[in-house]
């Protein structure tokens, strides 16, 4: 009997190659966030059930990082406040990537 959350052998055997490969760390990497996404997803389904509390168990668990353009816009809003934090020392690098990515106006 395999358990709820045992991956696809497919998968293990992706991981089997990759640890052959010697990519040990990146493996343990893989499959601690693969069965970690599996719980997640095991515990949302649950909570459907009871509540729609699931969507924001996800939200709170597996944030999606700030895009650029949001790192850039918090950078400038530091900046205009003139109100010196530690976060500043990275800002000026945050709005260079962003500047960069716009377009050229010619």
């Amino acid at each position: 009997m395999s358990h709820p959350i045992a991956p696809p052998l497919e998968l293990v055997q992706q991981w089997a190659d990759m640890l052959a490969s010697r990519l040990d760390e990146a493996v343990f990497s893989l499959a601690a966030q693969w069965g970690a996404d599996q719980e997640l997803e095991a515990c949302c389904h649950w909570l459907r059930e009871i509540d729609e509390v699931a969507d924001e168990l996800r939200l709170a668990r597996r944030p999606k990082p700030p895009s650029l353009k949001e790192q850039a816009l918090a950078a400038l809003k530091r900046y205009e406040a003139e109100e010196w934090c530690e976060e500043m020392t990275f800002d000026s690098s945050v709005i260079r990537r962003a500047l960069e990515q716009l377009p050229d106006n010619e």
